[in-house]
């Protein structure tokens, strides 16, 4: 079992994640800082019996860091008080959701766009977050629509796999 160390902006070790080897390929056994894609908030905040429910109850328990942006955060808002009525939950709800979030989740700011990269614009603002992060993954119901992220040295998660990678069963 080897180690994985990556370096944070100043250079530093930012983590060490453990290495687990099954023949001539490496594995990254523990998966601990990513980006939320919206869908996974809304999915959320829509139903408490499934993984996304499962994930959003884990944020800020130190199982795993996500990062934000101003951005990221402001189409959060827009989508889950779209979605607030219909699950009969106030627009006070979804604020205070959001200032949770922002309390505990790693701020960051994009300083450059590789636009378009992906089908969505909006989802190019979530690669771009991710590549600025230093992120190992986005976790997203949409997996088709992140295709060719790993170029970046990113993975793609639907919130199922991600928990299962925090040894959380969804």
């Amino acid at each position: 079992m080897g180690v994985a160390r990556t370096k944070d902006d100043d250079g530093n070790a930012r983590k060490q994640r453990p290495l687990a080897s099954l023949g001539d390929i490496t594995y990254d056994t523990i998966m601990r800082r990513v980006v939320l894609d919206t869908n996974v908030l809304v999915a959320a905040i829509r139903s408490r019996r499934g993984a996304s429910f499962a994930l959003l109850s884990l944020v800020g328990q130190e199982r795993f860091q996500f990062v934000l942006s101003v951005p990221l955060v402001l189409e959060y808002e827009d989508a889950m008080k779209r979605t607030a009525n219909r699950v009969g939950l106030r627009h006070a709800d979804v604020d205070d959701l959001l200032d949770y979030l922002c309390q505990v989740g790693e701020h960051r700011e994009v300083f450059f766009l590789w636009r378009p990269t992906l089908r969505d614009p909006q989802d190019d603002m979530v690669l771009e977050l991710a590549v600025e992060a230093d992120c190992d993954g986005i976790v997203t119901h949409n997996v088709k629509d992140f295709a060719g992220i790993e170029r970046f040295g990113l993975a793609i998660l639907k919130p199922s796999d991600f928990l299962r990678s925090l040894e959380v069963k969804p």
